[in-house]
């Protein structure tokens, strides 16, 4: 396929590297005065380039648009780098409560403490505060705030969609099929007693 436009690849590279979030094809076209169709065919172009070429980094669409990624080839090096000896991952329990919020959402606090069998409270404030999960309405019958996850969340994950994430619903059990084991209006400010207090301090 021929090159849609000389000047475009360079354009679209500059622009990505200082997004800080995945950049859309739609609004890429607009920036740059080139239809969605020259964007994409651009783009798509490019993340072919940088895999033929063995480049140390890639280019994916993920959360509705585009973004530069380390490829996991070169993850050892990219913590050697990056973590220089600091936690960033999260813990167990983190990601087990960021597990039932992705796939029974919209969820509610409560039923996430129910499902896992212990207090989330700590954890959900941890997950709120690095932008994984958002608030998103209030059940209708006990007015309990229900949380899902973000787009960022998406973007961590590398996912375009929920509808990409691995099968793992079947061994969870329905949110609304257990009783929750605390009063949503009542809050707890127990943390999560599988996690560390401290790992609220702590970055992705």
């Amino acid at each position: 396929m021929s090159d849609p436009a000389p000047a475009l690849k360079p354009a679209l590279e500059a622009v990505l590297m200082v997004a800080d979030e995945p950049a859309a094809e739609a609004h890429l076209a607009q920036v740059l005065g080139r239809t969605p169709r020259e964007v994409a065919d651009a783009l798509r172009e490019l993340a072919d380039e940088y895999t033929a070429e063995g480049r140390g980094f890639e280019l994916r669409r993920v959360a509705g648009g585009w973004r530069y990624y380390t490829r996991p080839e070169q993850a050892a090096a990219v913590e050697a780098f990056v973590l220089d000896g600091r936690q960033a991952r999260l813990t167990r329990a983190a990601l087990e409560t960021l597990a039932v919020v992705a796939y029974r959402q919209p969820v509610s606090r409560s039923r996430v403490s129910a499902v896992r069998g212990v207090n989330c409270d700590g954890v959900m404030r941890t997950l709120l505060q690095r932008g994984l999960v958002e608030e998103g309405g209030a059940e209708p019958e006990t007015g309990a705030i229900l949380y899902r996850t973000t787009n960022h969340f998406l973007e961590r994950m590398g996912l375009r969609g929920l509808d990409e994430l691995p099968e793992l619903a079947p061994f969870l059990p329905e949110a609304d099929a257990v009783e929750p084991d605390s009063l949503e209006g009542v809050p707890s400010f127990e943390p999560d007693r599988d996690e560390p207090v401290d790992d609220e301090t702590t970055e992705v």
